[in-house]
């Protein structure tokens, strides 16, 4: 069986976000870009499935719709493991765009598993995964937290309301995953490092789909107030503030 990881490209959680003049694209300069967390976890659990060889996984493959610029994140995910890399030479402009352009490269390249995170860390849309499975008529399974493969068979665990869920589906399907798909992402070694040099990479050029949104203006949340600080003595205060400036009791 062979995995598919679709990965996002997003800026490190510490980075500070400025926008372009007009507000309707973010300033890159001196962004530093990540692999998105949850995607991040999801090649994690790819690469302990093939590790064990019970799993029947032959390969795990990553993909990613982006320009140029995008190809070291693509490399690290290479370094921590990947065997091979797709890139979607355009810019990624929204979900639908997305994961068209997945979807098509899917078809032609046959994959039985594909890893979805269950959101960007950047535009939390929560929609590429399901679109995909769409996409390619293929069922999808959401709040995925585990996976595991008996027999050539996955079994999944996802999250409901009030505890887990474990079931079984066959192949292909698109899993979406959540936190607890893996305890820690998997950390590049420098001999992943130097063997993400010589690792495929394969490149596509876009096929004429059209973005169903657009960015029409990207605003800063309100600055947080400034902290108030009460007398531990002085009780009173505190329940005031509460019930009169905060509204919580």
């Amino acid at each position: 069986m062979k995995i598919l990881v679709c990965i996002s490209n997003v800026p490190d959680t510490t980075t500070k976000i400025k926008f372009n003049e007009g507000d309707t694209s973010i300033d890159t300069a001196g962004i530093q870009w990540v692999i998105n967390p949850w995607d991040e976890l999801s090649l994690t659990r790819a690469l302990e499935l093939k590790d064990d060889p019970s799993s029947g996984i032959k390969s795990v493959t990553v993909a990613h719709v982006g320009p140029a610029t995008s190809e070291p994140t693509i490399r690290k995910a290479l370094a921590i493991g990947a065997d091979d890399a797709i890139r979607i030479n355009s810019e990624s402009s929204d979900a639908f765009y997305v994961a068209a352009q997945l979807a098509e490269v899917i078809k032609k390249e046959q994959f039985d598993i594909i890893f979805c995170g269950i959101e960007s860390s950047d535009y939390n849309g929560s929609l590429v995964g399901g679109m995909i499975a769409e996409f390619l008529n293929i069922p999808s399974v959401s709040a995925v937290s585990g996976i595991t493969i008996e027999n050539s068979n996955p079994m999944i665990t996802r999250e409901i309301d009030g505890g887990k869920e474990v079931i079984s589906i066959s192949v292909p399907f698109v899993a979406i995953v959540q936190k607890g798909i893996a305890k820690e992402p998997r950390i590049a070694a420098m001999r992943g490092i130097m063997m993400a040099r010589t690792k495929p990479l394969k490149l596509f050029e876009p096929l004429p789909f059209e973005p169903l949104t657009e960015i029409a203006v990207l605003e800063k949340p309100p600055k947080r107030a400034a902290c108030k600080f009460i007398d531990a003595e002085n009780p009173g205060q505190l329940i005031d503030v509460l019930q009169n400036e905060a509204k919580i009791i």
